[in-house]
């Protein structure tokens, strides 16, 4: 049975969820619940803290962990990533007061306050630079007000928190971060459990990303159309009861849907229509 570590909370923690119900997996009724078993699809799911999830994968006690990249490189726990989820986007900084501080080369000798104490101290030593790093669990925002530290390192989103507290943030990005699936290093990723896990993901994100699209068009305007709408492969063209008209059917850019259409429109394209993806196989 596939143990599995998931979010208990936080912005993770409700995302990570519905990629797993979507993918056909049971999930907990109850936030209260740190334990449950799939027996159909032979799964066991922990429900951790988002930080500790990479702690538990490199025991080899999990097999697969969903957490966030910050919360990976932070650890400093021997996993690695093995699929971006695409949910739980940010952006890792440094920020000062305005004016105070242009580039990561302006820390040295400075105190910087995070709850990220492993990735600042390794995105420093990269840059040579030496600077102090105090730990703090949250609300970072204010150590520069209180005098705990002269520049703070969290992750940025909207930046409407450091705002408010008269800071903006400098410098390059630390790195960006996203939800992934994590496995201890080392450990087979070919495993046949382990690769349906992932195949069941990667269905979500593809049916997510594409919608099918039908319509209409006449023969001489085919090969046109299917310029626009090429498919994964190629796509799928039946011809109608009409003489010189076909049915086309293809997987686009759910992005792109619209303009597709309005393109499809131009050339004579008629009968157009798009699918929403529930699941996939590729």
């Amino acid at each position: 049975m596939l143990r599995i570590a998931v979010p208990n909370k936080g912005s993770l923690s409700g995302p990570a969820a519905a990629m797993l119900h979507e993918a056909g997996y049971q999930q907990r009724r109850e936030s209260k619940e740190l334990r449950i078993v799939d027996p159909v699809n032979e799964v066991e799911f922990f429900y951790l803290r988002p930080r500790d999830i990479a702690i538990y994968v490199s025991s080899g006690r999990l097999d697969i962990g969903i957490t966030g990249r910050d919360l990976l490189v932070d650890s400093g726990a021997q996993v690695e990533e093995i699929l971006p989820l695409g949910f739980a986007r940010s952006t890792f900084r440094f920020a000062g007061k305005p004016g105070t501080v242009d580039g990561v080369k302006d820390l040295a000798g400075l105190t910087v306050a995070t709850s990220y104490e492993g990735i600042v101290a390794g995105h420093l030593a990269e840059h040579g630079v030496d600077a102090s790093v105090v730990h703090l669990d949250g609300a970072v925002e204010t150590a520069i007000e209180l005098g705990v530290a002269e520049v703070i390192a969290d992750v940025v989103e909207t930046g409407t928190s450091l705002r408010n507290a008269g800071l903006e943030v400098f410098g390059e990005p630390i790195m960006t971060s996203e939800a992934v699936v994590v496995r201890r290093t080392g450990a087979d990723v070919e495993e046949p459990k382990v690769q349906q896990f992932l195949r069941r993901l990667q269905g979500v994100l593809v049916a997510r990303t594409y919608v099918m699209m039908d319509y209409d068009c006449r023969v001489e305007q085919l090969e046109k159309a299917v310029a626009l709408t090429p498919g994964l492969e190629s796509p799928t063209v039946s011809p109608l009861h009409n003489e010189g008209w076909v049915a086309v059917r293809a997987m686009v850019p759910s992005k792109e849907a619209q303009r597709i259409m309005d393109d499809l429109y131009d050339l004579g394209a008629r009968a157009i229509l798009t699918t929403a993806i529930h699941a996939c196989r590729l």
